[in-house]
């Protein structure tokens, strides 16, 4: 807990600064049926009917 606003926005900028770096994706909202939309994941098809159908992931390759 820091009292200091200059010094709590200067930590907040440290921490985006390395989360960019690590190209890290933290979770901030899970459903259970979610789905995956990473940039470097390509072919992947959603279902129109419902999201629980067709994940066999034949046509899904990562582009990274």
């Amino acid at each position: 807990m820091e009292p200091n606003q200059e010094t709590r926005k200067k930590l907040v900028w440290e921490i985006e600064r390395k989360l960019a770096e690590d190209e890290a994706r933290p979770i901030i909202f899970y459903a259970r049926g979610a789905t995956c939309w990473q940039p470097h994941v390509k072919g992947l098809t959603i279902m129109v009917n419902s999201i629980y159908n067709g994940w066999r992931m034949e046509d899904v390759w990562m582009d990274k």
